[in-house]
This record gives structure tokens, sequence and C-alpha cells, in this order.
């Protein structure tokens, strides 16, 4: 049993995810701004939060649940208002955090970020609506189950996602981390993008 589409659509739909994942959304501004806020370990550790959300979604396009979602207006709403107030509650606390003593991006609450960035991916539903019309488009039923194939190309998704948001992220923090003496500096832009991330939810 094929799993995977063939080396000509798994090469297009690998460069289409590069392209997707490169292009500045929610999970990247995301990995940036914890980048800037704790430093390159935070970055890292919330591309895998956003991408633990990514795995959760695409579950979910596996077993069809974002379509209805998508019918639902009402279930629709609710998720898309409490990501967006999550958002401004952690623009909030970004904005009043204090200064970090030296070195304080190293000892960054990894776990924390991580499970931030998992609440802010998880919360949009922009994001199960956007992989349930994306992948089924490189799946064939000729080739197998649809949903193992949304699975196996999900893997793809996630690795490519993981790995631009990481590295995105790591060097936003790496710079920050030379500009330590604007770390409150740095923390007020983190809190502005969070801000800026809810309201975008809202509005879209």
């Amino acid at each position: 049993m094929l799993i995977l589409p063939d080396a000509a659509v798994l090469a297009t739909f690998f460069a289409a995810s590069l392209a997707l994942n490169f292009t500045p959304g929610a999970d990247m501004m995301f990995a940036v701004a914890s980048g800037a806020s704790g430093g390159p370990r935070a970055a890292v550790a919330a591309a895998f939060g956003i991408n633990l959300g990514v795995v959760a979604h695409i579950s979910l396009a596996a077993l069809g649940l974002a379509a209805l979602i998508a019918a639902n207006p009402l279930a629709y709403d609710f998720i898309r208002f409490a990501g967006a107030a999550y958002l401004v509650w952690l623009a909030i606390q970004t904005w009043r955090a204090p200064p970090p003593a030296p070195g304080a991006a190293r000892r960054a609450p990894v776990g924390r970020v991580a499970l931030r960035g998992f609440a802010t991916n998880i919360l949009n539903p922009k994001t199960a609506l956007f992989i349930f019309a994306f992948l089924p488009q490189f799946a064939d039923p000729a080739r197998g189950p649809v949903w193992a194939q949304i699975v196996a190309l999900g893997g793809i998704f996630i690795a490519t996602g993981f790995t631009v948001n990481a590295v995105v992220g790591a060097l936003a923090g790496a710079a920050t981390g030379r500009l330590l003496r604007a770390s409150r500096l740095m923390s007020r832009v983190s809190a502005l993008v969070f801000g800026g991330l809810a309201a975008r939810l809202v509005i879209d």
C-alpha cells in the first residue's frame, strides 16, 4: 500500500510547505517574539509548542472535524475569540514583565513557552481550516486511505514548519542577546506583536 504521493507530487508538496512556512504569519511572529524576549532556547521551545498544535490540527483534519468547525459559525467564532483573548492576556503579561537579569534569556522557562506556543496555535481555527484545505490536495485515494496520506504529508509539513520557525526565532533571540540593555524595549515589542496577532485574529 502506497501512502505518500509519487516523487513529483511529493517534491511539489515539500516546496509548497517550505514556501508557506517561510511566509510571515502568526506562528513565525510568535516564535520571533518568543526568541526576542527569551533567547534562542525560548524560540525553539515556541516552535515545538506551535507544532504540537499543528499535530492536533492535522489529527482533526484526518478525522474530518475541521469541516464541522467550518460549518458551524458559532464554534468557529468561539475558538477565534478565545484565541484572541489569550493573546491579549499574553501581550499584557509580556508588557508588564520586568527586564531580565544578565543571562536570564538562557534560563527561560522553555516548558511555559512551549505551552504558550501550543495554545496560540490550537486556538487559531484558521490554522485548522488551512490544513484541511491544503493537505488533501496532495492526497490520492488510489494510493491508499486518505487519512493516512494526510497524516504522512502532515509529518513533512510539521518538520518544515518546526525548522523554519525554530531557526528564524533563534536568530532573533541571538540578536536580542547582544542587545540585553534593550530588553525592556524588546519585551514591549513582543507584547505589541502578541496584541497585533490578537487584533488580526478578530478582524480576519
